[in-house]
């Protein structure tokens, strides 16, 4: 059971990693500010995603914690980037 564990681990490892690629192009390539915000938070998601499989795969438990970080300093920065960008559209809408 566990090598089968391993297989699926490892395909999901590496399915997340070109999901991971897709979405820097959507960075990348965003019309907008919003569809950039909102690919770097898809973008965080995925790597906080990775960082638990490769715990799982490694049998290392302490990389749990750097994702529980990981995903906290992620929510806080997605929420001041989409305020900052919120306020300066009402400065420049005001003028």
């Amino acid at each position: 059971m566990s090598e089968i564990m391993d297989i699926i681990l490892n395909v999901m490892f590496w399915i997340i990693m070109v999901y991971l690629l897709l979405c820097f192009v959507r960075v990348i390539k965003g019309p907008s500010i919003w569809d950039r915000i909102l690919g770097m938070n898809v973008v965080a998601t995925k790597i906080i995603i990775t960082i638990i499989i490769y715990a799982s795969l490694n049998d290392t438990s302490f990389l749990l914690d750097f994702a529980v970080i990981y995903t906290l300093s992620g929510f806080i920065g997605t929420i001041y980037i989409a305020l900052f960008f919120a306020d300066r559209r009402k400065r420049r809408e005001s003028r």
